[in-house]
């Protein structure tokens, strides 16, 4: 500020304060530290004009040579420390990449989950101009998926060798509204056991998957859990096991109160059907159904 002071000539200090922070509002000037905005938000505006010397702030009394606290730091030039503006063409490209590698599969149906400018329309054109030089492909490889879809290389082998080495006993919990769950999105949600089930992609809400497939929905809290039913009925009950032992893990990373699921398809929690499979994953019966400490303990099973 002294160095601005000593520019402006014969002005005085409190009018390249002013215009200082006039500059500020206006989003042309910033500073490398919050304390001015903390003086000045401190401060109390003088009863008179100040000239060099006075007070603009708190912490300044008359004839101080120290500059107000409302100027301290080090000013710059907004446009110095931006950039050269990024091009249409180098924004959409980089867009394109986001979202290949978000998805894994670009299409139409994915998009719709986007809230971009002009939708799939817009980034189209840098997605066949991408599989025309060789970078990605370009085919049908997700059934139910309308019109063209792009993917890398790498993704289109991955979904091919998924088709013999899915592991049937891998169960992973992921929030239900995580990019990467496709049910209640590109995928219609699956009739749970129960009817009055209504899984949404809530915060808070947590999904269990095994193989790809949902087998557990729990409510935001876990107090209450539906199961959806499952394709092999002989992988079933190890499928429950599983996916209740991963919900346990997901909940106790994510709080350190003690879980209590009072509900399991709208009955009671250590009466219904899925509680000896909950048991089995660690599960304790409490007084309002079943229960996981934050450390995942248990001294008794559910039967």
């Amino acid at each position: 500020f002294a160095e601005l002071v000593r520019a402006a000539g014969e002005a005085p200090e409190r009018e390249v304060f002013e215009a200082l922070w006039d500059l500020v509002w206006s989003g042309l000037v910033t500073n490398d530290t919050f304390a001015p905005l903390r003086a000045l938000g401190g401060a109390k505006p003088p009863r008179r004009r100040s000239g060099p010397g006075r007070s603009f702030g708190r912490g300044r009394r008359p004839g101080a040579n120290a500059a107000p606290p409302a100027t301290a730091g080090r000013w710059s030039l907004v446009a110095q420390l931006l950039g050269e503006p990024v091009a249409a063409t180098e924004r959409a490209h980089a867009r394109a990449h986001a979202l290949l590698e978000r998805f894994g599969v670009v299409s139409r149906d994915a998009m719709a989950l986007e809230d971009l400018p002009g939708g799939f329309s817009a980034v189209y054109p840098v997605l066949r101009a991408m599989e025309e030089a060789g970078k990605i492909r370009r085919g049908h490889f997700v059934e139910g998926f309308a019109g063209a879809q792009f993917a890398y290389g790498a993704a289109v082998d991955l979904l091919r060798s998924l088709r013999t080495t899915r592991d049937e006993g891998v169960a992973i919990a992921l929030p239900a509204n995580d990019p990467a769950n496709p049910w209640g999105a590109l995928l219609p949600w699956p009739l749970a056991t129960s009817t009055a089930a209504r899984p949404m992609r809530a915060a808070g809400a947590t999904l269990v998957l095994v193989a790809g497939e949902p087998v557990l929905y729990a409510g935001r809290g876990a107090r209450a859990v539906w199961t959806f039913p499952i394709a092999e009925p002989s992988h079933a009950d190890a499928a429950l096991v599983s996916s209740a032992r991963a919900l346990a893990g997901a909940l106790t990373r994510r709080t350190r109160k003690v879980v209590q699921i009072e509900t399991i398809d709208g009955e009671p929690a250590a009466s219904a059907a899925a509680a000896a499979a909950f048991g089995r994953a660690g599960w304790r019966r409490a007084y309002r159904g079943l229960e996981l400490d934050r450390h995942g303990s248990a001294s008794a099973a559910a039967e």
